[in-house]
């Protein structure tokens, strides 16, 4: 077997290296052209340049289909590991100033960006005026996943429904939902007198929830109920309560619009019901970061008039 010492990387391995991700993140070459914005025999020979500079065949393509080689797979978990601790550095460096620049990298669940409680237009307006340099990336996602990336340094601020608390986390309290059971206008107990729907009669029907291991007040609520499907984001939760077959807890605020159209109705308010707060979470052994003190402290600006104490 011929030696190979790979040497030092430069700005045109780190491009092919990039290439490459995207293209094992895409599945094949073709995928990768519209998110690389290139020609698929471009990536192609970007690719077959990277195969020939670490000399290790890095996929398979052809006839049956694009697949990593046993090498390949290591290269592509490295790679990922690198271009992440490049950006984290970059951030890192970019963020220590008293006049940041780089990315700040923010999630929030779904519905959050136009609930007008959050005031998230209100916090971006203040923190683009404190730092203007800096770039914004911001994502709708999942609760656990955003957990996680802030967690392992992935993410700088996440804002959640708070359901548990992790040790490793810092929360600011934003707000408090007031959630209940709610059904759409095809669903019995629509048109099922209040007095008629006991606990027993409701926890015959079909339930989705949310996913997720439940805080404890949650959990009582949820603990004899017919849960018949998980769903974590609202829009998708609404649209399986609209049907007429299932019914769920949501934020009083979130079905508000369909109540007032007359198909959503909220039933056994007085013993289904419980607050959820909403939260913002960063890493509390996080690296220095300017950036993402300014936007907290710009949330902190807006947020002054926060109840207290939060419901968890």
């Amino acid at each position: 077997m011929t030696k190979f010492a790979l040497g030092q990387l430069g700005d045109i391995e780190i491009k092919q290296l990039k290439i490459f991700k995207s293209v094992v993140e895409c599945g094949g070459f073709s995928a990768a052209e519209a998110v690389l914005n290139i020609s698929r025999p471009t990536i192609s020979n970007h690719i077959a340049a990277l195969e020939k500079r670490l000399n290790i065949t890095l996929c398979k393509r052809g006839r049956a289909g694009f697949s990593l080689t046993s090498e390949g797979k290591v290269v592509f978990d490295q790679t990922t590991l690198l271009l992440h601790n490049l950006e984290q550095f970059r951030s890192t460096i970019n963020n220590l100033g008293d006049h940041p620049a780089g990315r700040l990298k923010i999630a929030l669940s779904d519905t959050f960006s136009t609930d007008p409680r959050f005031k998230l237009a209100e916090i971006f307006r203040h923190f683009y005026h404190q730092a203007p340099d800096v770039e914004l990336e911001v994502e709708v996602d999942h609760m656990r996943i955003m957990e996680k990336l802030v967690l392992n340094n992935q993410l700088d601020i996440a804002m959640i429904p708070y359901h548990r608390k992790f040790e490793g986390l810092n929360y600011i309290h934003l707000f408090t939902d007031e959630n209940y059971v709610y059904c759409g206008k095809d669903h019995p107990l629509f048109t099922l007198p209040e007095e008629q729907i006991t606990e027993q009669v409701i926890n015959g029907y079909k339930l989705i929830h949310a996913g997720l291991k439940p805080h404890e007040e949650v959990y009582h609520q949820l603990a004899q109920m017919n849960l018949a499907g998980a769903s974590y984001h609202y829009e998708s939760r609404i649209a399986m309560v609209l049907s007429g077959c299932y019914i769920s807890f949501l934020p009083e605020n979130v079905a508000q619009p369909y109540i007032e159209q007359g198909l959503l109705k909220a039933v056994a308010k007085k013993s289904k019901h419980f607050r959820l707060g909403v939260a913002v979470i960063t890493k509390k052994s996080a690296q220095p970061n300017r950036a993402r003190d300014m936007f907290l402290h710009a949330i902190r600006m807006i947020h002054q008039d926060t109840e207290n104490p939060p419901p968890y």
